[in-house]
């Protein structure tokens, strides 16, 4: 690659793209990489400010920005990912399915704090739909050294990037509560918790209603399993109140507790616990009522059977704060982040 003046580069092959910019009409490239430069171009090149070009100049020890993008995708792609084509040295992936994103943060801040290289996501532990972006990428430079490439790729040893589908389908809904177990209230909280599964193509397939008996709790967990469900969701008796025993219900099943409580608004009384590998969750009465909660951050990753852990609960802190917005944008939000 050398430069040289715009006049003098007739006949030469350029490197990198030319991008036009015209406000609200378009930006796109005037010219293409590899474009053999010819007298006619020399007013249209001198009109978006381009006086001096790098011109090709073979050189086997650098690597041109789009080889370079290349590399950096392999690092990050993964099954159910596509991509489209460079453009300006910048590369994209997008999604094909409906699942969930996660980012390996580590492997990402090698390649970002490597020099010279970038690379941009999505939050890790989002759901994904086909065609959204997961990711660009690109270097800064124009070439860049072949032996950087080769150093931070063998430092990369499995994608950075990976979308689990949503796979349990079905879910057994424990309602607890003297009130709706006597009748004297209409359930509400199950309708609730049969359309939020059914966003990720679960299905309710057990359903019981308990009294405030934990041993009755208990036992309609233990049906629930024998019965082959994915997940078990037990709403309400999560508070402190005498009445509240569900959290005692689901220790009596055997299960491990990863958590009862959550640094999550609404959501403190949240209980994440498993059996094996069927998560049961205790789900507080704000689950009903607010437009999210920590279910929702949680479920996704669940239903993609991708194990939650007490520390991973604990870091929802910072950004657990759901703000209540009269109109809801999430997960288009800080809510979860």
């Amino acid at each position: 690659m050398k430069l040289i003046k715009t006049q003098d580069a007739v006949g030469h092959v350029l490197c990198h793209d030319i991008t036009q910019i015209i406000k609200g009409v378009t930006k796109d490239a005037l010219f293409r990489k590899g474009h053999i430069v010819t007298e006619e171009d020399i007013p249209l090149l001198l009109s978006v400010g381009k006086e001096h070009l790098y011109v090709w100049e073979n050189d086997e020890s650098m690597m041109h920005e789009n080889d370079a993008a290349m590399v950096l995708l392999d690092m990050c792609k993964n099954e159910h990912m596509s991509y489209g084509e460079i453009k300006e040295g910048k590369i994209e992936l997008k999604s094909e399915i409906h699942g969930l994103l996660k980012v390996d943060r580590k492997a990402l801040f090698t390649v970002n704090s490597f020099g010279q290289m970038m690379i941009a996501t999505r939050h890790g532990n989002t759901v994904v739909n086909p065609g959204d972006k997961l990711a660009g990428m690109r270097i800064i430079p124009l070439v860049i050294e072949k032996e950087k490439m080769d150093k931070v790729r063998s430092l990369i040893t499995s994608p950075i990037l990976e979308i689990k589908p949503f796979v349990l389908k079905k879910a057994a809904v424990i309602t607890t509560g003297s009130e709706v177990y006597k009748g004297r209230i209409q359930d509400t909280f199950t309708p609730v918790i049969q359309a939020k599964l059914a966003e990720f193509g679960c299905e309710m397939v057990y359903h019981a209603i308990c009294d405030d008996d934990d041993k009755m709790v208990t036992e309609k967990i233990n049906e629930a399993l024998t019965q082959g469900v994915d997940i078990v969701l037990c709403t309400g008796g999560m508070s402190v109140d005498p009445d509240d025993k569900t959290p005692l219900a689901i220790k009596n099943t055997g299960a491990n507790i990863i958590s009862y409580g959550s640094p999550v608004l609404p959501g403190a009384m949240f209980l994440l616990s498993y059996k094996g590998e069927v998560p049961i969750v205790g789900l507080p009465g704000c689950v009903m009522y607010a437009k999210r909660t920590v279910f929702d951050l949680v479920l996704c990753r669940l239903l993609a059977k991708d194990v939650v852990t007490y520390e991973e609960l604990c870091d929802l802190g910072e950004g657990g704060l759901c703000l209540g917005c009269d109109i809801c944008t999430y997960p288009n939000c800080g809510f979860g982040k």
